[in-house]
């Protein structure tokens, strides 16, 4: 440690002296003298340079504190006002630290006009398809796998939107898809989405469904399902015998059996 770290710094009578101009100060920043408080006390900073504390009434500022700094020339007997701030006390109201606009936004919070950044490494996205020169493979990726983008879905967009859709409300586990009697995907108002999403997911397309125009898992469902209460169709498979017949009951006569078992007695 230096010499100087080592220095003890001598008590200022002066400016710890200068309460009421401290005060003086406080009440000129805050405008109403009952926005401060009591005097809570002083610390001596360095070399006639003390800070002194009051209490603050201001609503909403509970738990913070006026700090006036107070300052002197050598050998002057007279304080001089440096700075007038609020600060934090230990149990004070902060705000939640500063995050960038892009970092703030959640889902729904886009309306008309807003425009999110740009991002050059989005993991949800990589490059789409670049023509070959070769018209039969640029017409089948172009035109039949619609791929004419800059960027396309990578898999971690995909697999975070198959989460993301399969954990809502058109999963299969909230209670309006527990209690249906058959599942979406055996639904004929279904409309399945391509690719590898259409394994699982299809958008509904029926004007009575609550999901209508929504992306919902094949096995969701409710209670507009196009085969509610539908007679049930046969079936063109052989049904299975039974391992046990259980229908077919065999009767047997028990009079002749009591005869002969009396003929054998004599």
């Amino acid at each position: 440690m230096s010499p100087a770290a080592k220095r003890k710094i001598a008590r200022d009578t002066v400016l710890e002296g200068a309460v009421e101009a401290a005060r003086a100060a406080a009440i000129e920043a805050a405008d109403r003298e009952s926005d401060v408080g009591e005097h809570l006390g002083c610390v001596v900073s360095e070399d006639r340079l003390v800070t002194h504390y009051f209490g603050c009434e201001l609503k909403g500022y509970g738990g913070w504190r006026w700090a006036v700094v107070v300052a002197r020339a050598p050998r002057a007997r007279t304080a001089t006002v440096c700075e007038v701030v609020l600060l934090p006390g230990e149990q004070a109201l902060l705000a939640p630290g500063w995050l960038p606009w892009a970092d703030r936004l959640r889902p729904g919070d886009i309306g008309p006009g807003d425009v999110l950044p740009f991002k050059a490494d989005d993991p949800r996205l990589e490059p789409g398809f670049t023509a070959t020169g070769d018209e039969e493979i640029d017409a089948v990726a172009i035109e039949e796998l619609a791929l004419e983008r800059a960027r396309i879905l990578s898999k971690t967009g995909r697999d975070e939107a198959a989460q993301r859709w399969y954990d809502s409300d058109r999963g299969a586990a909230t209670p309006i898809a527990v209690l249906s009697s058959a599942p979406c995907g055996e639904c004929g108002f279904l409309v399945p989405l391509q690719g590898a999403l259409g394994q699982v997911f299809g958008v509904c397309a029926n004007q009575w469904a609550p999901d209508d125009g929504r992306v919902v898992s094949f096995d969701h469902g409710c209670g507009a399902h196009s085969e509610t209460d539908a007679p049930q169709r046969p079936s063109s498979w052989p049904a299975d015998r039974p391992v046990i017949d259980d229908l077919t009951i065999e009767v047997e006569s028990t009079t002749v059996a009591n005869e002969v078992a009396v003929e054998q007695e004599d």
